[in-house]
């Protein structure tokens, strides 16, 4: 089974993230996409994310009826703050029969140097590399097991949907249907 891992903290799921997804499993060899909920990212503020519980409240409701894409708790059970190699290395423990990919914004691309035991990860693991506004090209780019897809541009962040919410904008297209009745039930975002 190939598994294209898509990390992030989702907060919150958004349509980018979906098509993204969904592009991954038209246009690549992945069998599935597993969302990997980050708990904490080493590279943000933990003090901007929402509970861990209701992130993945969120993406389960997102992916609820596509049967290939898959929510994923792992790192919630992994010493803080997650590392993709140690996350990695669980998971290849835990489905050894499972081939593990990385699908990675360009943007985390040029950052990948800073990424721990960033060699270990490029050596074992192909990453898929979805383009982002104002990137430009990495040192990475030629790597081997280096990716560049040509998924469309998704020019939309869970930073807009969070600032959009607390500006009193209705963004419910941006988000999964069950997603924004969850957000506006719970009075998510709005301070």
């Amino acid at each position: 089974m190939q598994v294209g891992l898509f990390f992030g903290s989702f907060n919150p799921i958004h349509i980018g993230h979906m098509a993204l997804a969904n592009y991954m499993l038209a246009y690549t060899n992945m069998d599935e996409v597993w969302f990997v909920i980050s708990p904490h990212n080493p590279l943000k503020e933990k003090a901007s994310l929402l509970n861990q519980n209701q992130r993945l409240y969120m993406v389960n409701v997102a992916v609820e009826d596509f049967p290939k894409f898959k929510a994923s708790t792992i790192e919630f059970h992994l010493s803080q703050p997650s590392y993709t190699v140690n996350t990695l290395a669980h998971l290849k423990e835990k489905y050894p029969k499972h081939t593990f990919s990385l699908i990675i914004g360009q943007d985390n691309l040029e950052n990948f140097h800073k990424w721990k035991n960033h060699e270990e990860i490029l050596a074992h693991h192909k990453l898929f590399v979805y383009p982002r506004p104002n990137c430009s090209r990495s040192v990475f780019d030629t790597h081997p097991n280096v990716v560049l897809t040509e998924a469309p541009l998704m020019d939309v962040s869970s930073t807009f949907i969070r600032n959009a919410i607390k500006d009193k904008k209705d963004i419910r297209f941006f988000v999964p249907e069950k997603v924004w009745e969850y957000i506006d039930s719970m009075n998510l975002y709005k301070k």
